[in-house]
């Protein structure tokens, strides 16, 4: 009972009862607003923790079987369309992606990229900030969990890093020498390169699958191309911009290459493993790129890739039934994405789209566009992953924008990109949020002050750079 909160369960069933015994609005079948009842309070018991996101999306899906919400009078059909979440192939993409990202943490690759990069940059705050990060960008394509890459890659060594460079956790006078810079550097990196592909992180995917559900297609060489310059531009500044706002006490870090060689040292030459690995790797990036080609699509792409890790020895069958992450992730996602898909089937995403549209019918689109995204990104206070609030506003808002005239690729690549962007916050907006504020380098205050500042950053970014570029490629 231990992961059971009592109070946040009484309250996400008043809401969910609440919303349940409101009179369906003119225009609005019952069963979809039962439904949004549903949807509505599995999303409340995510954010209040009422219990895991595991058990929240297994009480949701059996709700949904047992009221026959999605199939009224039919109960065999209700608990099919119940599970039809399961059977999605973006939901696929993610777990199984998340096999082969264990590749890079038990073969040591990782590990190894991130202090070859810091032997590289290392010699001083700004270079051991682009150092780690960089080996963050290249892990970004194909770690899809940018929680497993901050805490299984990146925040180790930077902490390993900070403490040698005399920056020590429990000592609070010595954190601004060059910890706190780093900790706030590497994590608001995190979320830039979470939002540069497709396979990044775990939201960008249910954006795509949110996005097709409303005409929209994006595929992965479509996201990474919208992204990539907007993105490229604020991974480039974080550190700067931070060593201008939140600087570090020391100004060289000429010790930092020696400690990376020496533990390059120690772990000896790279391993015929790691070699698998990294063709796996090129492989998949190949495939995710042009996939179209060869008539492969994303997710065939990463069984491909799962199945050569397998049949080489680089995973074992043990190691991928051992990936509690992957696991839940299927099982969450499937009932968030099973929700949402059948809310926009039902028309009920189509309604509110167009009750909201019509109250900005009056705007031109160019107006409407960036009060649609500030919205959207700063109600991110909300919620404590991105994942949580694609799943509850990313529909609604993108048919708002369609509705009023925003051209729908460009409008769903920065909705999907800002569940990220906006990670940076709070110390709780995003999965390695805990992980990076729980260094306790940072206080609260700070990041949150900072976090403020890197939002602004990052939107004003998106808004100018992004949108001349856009332009450039025909977006809008």
């Amino acid at each position: 009972m231990k992961e059971i909160n009592f109070k946040s369960v009484f309250i996400t069933c008043a809401i969910g009862l609440t919303i349940w015994f409101i009179p369906n609005p003119e225009g609005v079948q019952p069963n979809a607003w039962h439904l949004l009842a549903i949807f509505v309070a599995t999303i409340v018991g995510i954010i209040s923790k009422a219990a895991s996101m595991g058990t929240m999306a297994i009480i949701g899906i059996t709700l949904c079987a047992v009221t026959q919400v999605l199939a009224p009078g039919d109960p065999a059909k209700s608990i099919v369309n119940a599970l039809s979440g399961f059977g999605n192939a973006t939901i696929w993409l993610i777990g199984l992606a998340f096999f082969i990202a264990r590749g890079f943490i038990i073969t040591g690759l990782g590990t190894r990229i991130a202090y070859n990069f810091i032997k590289i940059f290392g010699k001083s705050p700004l270079g051991l900030a682009y150092g780690l990060n960089t080996a963050d960008l290249i892990l970004a394509p194909a770690i899809p969990s940018n929680t497993a890459r901050a805490g299984g890659v990146i925040y180790p060594i930077m902490k390993s890093i900070a403490t040698n460079m005399g920056s020590h956790a429990e000592k609070p006078e010595t954190h601004r020498k060059i910890g706190a810079y780093l900790t706030l550097s590497s994590y608001n990196a995190n979320m830039i390169t979470s939002v540069l592909f497709l396979t990044a992180t775990a939201s960008n995917p249910m954006a795509q699958k949110f996005a097709a559900d409303l005409g929209v297609n994006i595929t992965w060489g479509s996201w990474a191309l919208a992204a990539s310059v907007p993105g490229l531009v604020c991974f480039l500044l974080i550190p700067l911009f931070l060593y201008k706002s939140y600087p570090p006490e020391l100004k060289e870090t000429k010790e930092a290459p020696a400690i990376a060689a020496k533990q390059l040292d120690e772990m000896g030459s790279v391993s015929l493993k790691e070699w698998l690995m990294v063709a796996t790797f090129i492989i998949l990036l190949v495939l995710w790129i042009f996939g179209n080609l060869f008539a492969i699509d994303a997710t065939t792409a990463a069984l491909i890739g799962l199945c050569i890790l397998l049949l080489s020895g680089v995973l074992t069958w043990e190691d991928v039934k051992s990936e509690k992450g992957a696991w839940d992730t299927i099982v969450w996602f499937s009932s968030l994405v099973m929700m949402g898909s059948y809310l926009n089937s039902l028309g009920l995403i189509g309604w509110f789209g167009k009750l909201v549209g019509s109250e900005l019918s009056q705007l031109s689109w160019h107006w409407a566009f960036p009060l649609i995204i500030i919205v959207y990104s700063y109600c991110h206070y909300m919620f404590a992953s991105a994942t949580a609030q694609v799943a509850a506003m990313y529909s609604v808002f993108l048919s708002v924008g369609i509705a009023v005239g925003v051209p729908g690729t460009m409008l769903a690549i920065f909705l999907g990109a800002c569940a990220s962007l906006m990670g940076s916050l709070t110390h709780y907006g995003h999965g390695p949020a805990p992980i990076f504020f729980g260094s306790t380098y940072v206080d609260l205050k700070d990041w949150w002050k900072q976090g403020f500042y890197m939002s602004v950053l990052f939107l004003l970014i998106w808004f100018t750079v992004g949108g001349l570029w856009w332009k450039a490629i025909g977006l809008w």
